[in-house]
């Protein structure tokens, strides 16, 4: 018991640290982040960063646009996982085996980048909002998980009682089995959710214009970059640390910035992530 007390707070503290660490230099003062005194808590406090979030338009447009994404995608690929997930749990499904075969092949076999983006320029959604949301809209994974729980929470008894009572297949979806959904509904929202929040890749491949990269892609550029060019601020020492130091901590802010929906969004649904990942995880 011990032991387990220990493993887990061992896990708490090595979770926690980066956590704390980066909103702490994120708000530190430049000078303490680049001499390293930050270690946990904030050291000069400065808001200048968050401040700079605020008045660079490309940054909050990148903001609103994964917000679109994440509800987009989230909304777009939980109904079409919620439809799959149902039909596939149905005995009755006519080439039920074939179908299923059919939806494990992608997971299998890929055909590649190139293929899927000439896919994606044939349908002409190159720099468009849907190059972001269509490809990969549905997960199987989530699709098995759904198929899952529906067969386990949805018994065929009462199919068979409201097709007796002469309901039809969608009445009985749209009024019986998708009220009896909550959870399952959650676990893919926050599944599809959380994978468009931090997906980048596809607004990479299928996104030149600049207005509708998303926060992560806007975030990544800035990663990348390892210094700030001399030759565009004349030379001026002071110009230039000052445009180091405000670098420096605008990659913590923007750090803090991507991880805080998805910590706010995560207790409205945990209770029925909960159960449904473990009611659709069974055989």
């Amino acid at each position: 018991m011990v032991t387990t007390y220990i493993l887990l707070v061992g896990f708490t503290l090595s979770v926690l640290y980066p956590l704390i660490f980066v909103l702490s230099a994120s708000v530190s003062s430049g000078d303490a982040l680049s001499s390293g005194e930050v270690r946990l808590w904030p050291v000069g406090f400065n808001g200048g960063a968050y401040q700079a979030i605020l008045d660079s338009p490309q940054l909050v447009r990148g903001f609103l646009n994964s917000v679109l994404y994440t509800v987009g995608g989230a909304t777009i690929g939980t109904g079409l996982t919620l439809l799959a997930g149902y039909a596939m749990s149905r005995d009755d499904l006519p080439f039920r085996r074939w179908v299923m075969f059919f939806f494990l092949i992608p997971t299998l076999f890929s055909a590649g980048i190139i293929p899927t983006y000439m896919i994606v320029n044939s349908l002409g959604l190159l720099d468009s909002v849907w190059a972001v949301l269509l490809p990969g809209a549905m997960n199987v994974f989530n699709m098995i998980i759904t198929m899952t729980f529906y067969r386990m929470s949805v018994p065929k008894e009462m199919l068979e009682a409201t097709q007796v009572d002469g309901a039809t297949d969608f009445t009985f979806f749209f009024k019986i089995a998708l009220p009896l959904s909550k959870p399952i509904i959650a676990v893919n929202l926050l599944f599809y959710g959380i994978a468009q929040w931090n997906s980048w890749f596809n607004a990479l491949l299928y996104l030149s214009n600049a207005d509708l990269f998303p926060l992560q892609l806007v975030l990544r550029e800035i990663l990348t970059q390892s210094e700030v060019n001399p030759a565009d601020i004349g030379g001026n020492v002071a110009e230039l640390l000052r445009r180091k130091e405000l670098f420096d901590k605008l990659k913590y802010a923007l750090i803090v910035v991507a991880m805080i929906p998805p910590m706010i969004a995560y207790p409205f649904v945990q209770k029925h992530f909960v159960k449904g990942a473990l009611i659709g995880s069974l055989k």
